[in-house]
């Protein structure tokens, strides 16, 4: 997904502890051709509401709110050779908390990717990711460390049928995994298989159909589900992919279409509807753009009792090139998620919560291989008194630096 989707979907907690305030997945991006350099990174971070606890509800013996230090150093590469190109990530990283001290962790990022091309017809990629970090705590409730390790691999190939026609095929298969053993039941492997029709004239629009498998497996039964049924689905999916530049100054980017979903513990056993999700992005003459975006699609909880969400979301989004070397940021999300079980969720109507999220961080680029950046996020959550969830607020402040040498 886009690195500002990304930021929206995961809790504070992963953000300032892992990805929001190194360097991004596409790092490499940034290198020079031709470079392999080390990176080095050091942040601070402080959280009112680690652990995402219910309002009213008696915090863990270490109260609620903790400040942490991390560390992260690493290698990154960004090879040619010839019409191909490597680029490639690993970091490591070491998280201490003052008062959380079970949670402290080390963390692990290695990521690759292989541009290939074949000739002036065939093009595509390679590319595999291995994360391991602390997950999120939104939407369970222990103050018990819950590493999750996700693996993904993916590859793509696309021929150039005409000049303004191309055919793509893609696979994907995912993979995540807990710890915690309250959260193995949300252990899963996902598998995509999508096949493409691509559009694309000279003025540098584009229009695609897309077709989409995807089937999700769940090694584990939940204990809740009295009935025994696993949260294995399948997926199938038709949809438009967009990128229209409408104006010089305005782009709109979208994949929305048709979705049908088969998942035994999911409400009636199917479901279908449109999904997706489009964004607009604004960037008119002057240091300030926007984006905005709405989104309707299924997203994986980290819950012991559901394992997905259908979520209605609106987010948006403002840049301010403030100068040459300092960048701000702020971004609004408001999200609505509906839960759907069987079993025991008699109330199953009543299983839907919203999440709100506000956040501002400033860049400063020091040196061009040197960037410090201090950031705000504001986290809540409304209450599910069925999957024994409460209503929280959370703040987090943080202050990052990393660097490239």
């Amino acid at each position: 997904m886009p690195a500002s989707s990304a930021l929206h979907r995961l809790s504070p907690v992963a953000l300032c502890a892992g990805a929001f305030w190194c360097l991004p997945a596409g790092a490499a991006s940034t290198a020079p051709a031709e470079s392999l350099q080390l990176l080095a990174g050091i942040g601070w971070a402080h959280d009112d509401n680690l652990l995402r606890q219910a309002d009213g509800v008696s915090a863990f013996g270490n109260g609620r709110s903790d400040s942490y230090r991390t560390l992260e150093a690493g290698v990154v590469l960004d090879k040619h050779i010839s019409r191909q190109r490597i680029v490639a990530t690993a970091k490591v990283s070491k998280t201490a908390f003052d008062r959380f001290n079970q949670l402290d962790y080390t963390g692990r990022n290695l990521q690759a990717t292989w541009f290939w091309e074949l000739g002036d017809q065939f093009a595509g990629h390679l590319a595999g990711l291995y994360l391991e970090t602390l997950a999120p705590y939104t939407d369970f409730n222990s103050d018990q460390r819950n590493l999750r390790q996700q693996r993904r691999q993916e590859a793509d190939a696309g021929w150039t049928l005409h000049p303004s026609w191309k055919v793509r095929v893609g696979a994907v298969r995912d993979k995540a995994s807990y710890d915690l053993a309250i959260q193995r039941f949300n252990n899963r492997t996902e598998t995509t298989l999508e096949t493409e029709l691509l559009y694309q004239p000279r003025g540098g629009s584009a229009l695609g159909l897309v077709a989409r498998r995807i089937k999700g497996s769940y090694p584990f039964r939940r204990p809740s589900i009295a009935t025994g049924l696993n949260d294995d689905f399948t997926q199938d999916e038709l949809k438009l992919r967009v990128h229209w530049l409408a104006t010089g100054s305005t782009t709109v980017q979208g994949l929305a279409g048709y979705v049908r979903r088969e998942q035994p513990s999911y409400g009636a056993g199917a479901t279908s509807g449109v999904n997706g999700r489009i964004d607009v992005v604004f960037t008119p003459r002057g240091p300030v753009s926007y984006q905005a975006g709405v989104r309707r699609d299924f997203a994986p909880i980290e819950s012991p009792f559901v394992s997905y969400t259908l979520n209605q979301g609106a987010s948006i989004g403002v840049n301010w090139a403030a100068s040459a070397t300092v960048a701000v940021e702020a971004s609004v999300l408001y999200e609505r998620r509906r839960s759907t079980g069987r079993g025991d969720f008699t109330g199953a109507d009543a299983l839907r919560d919203a999440l709100r999220s506000a956040s501002v961080r400033a860049v400063w680029q020091v040196r061009p291989k040197v960037k410090v950046v201090a950031g705000f996020v504001h986290q809540a959550r409304s209450a599910v008194a069925r999957l024994g969830t409460g209503r929280f607020d959370a703040n987090v402040v943080e202050v990052t630096a990393n660097v490239l040498f």
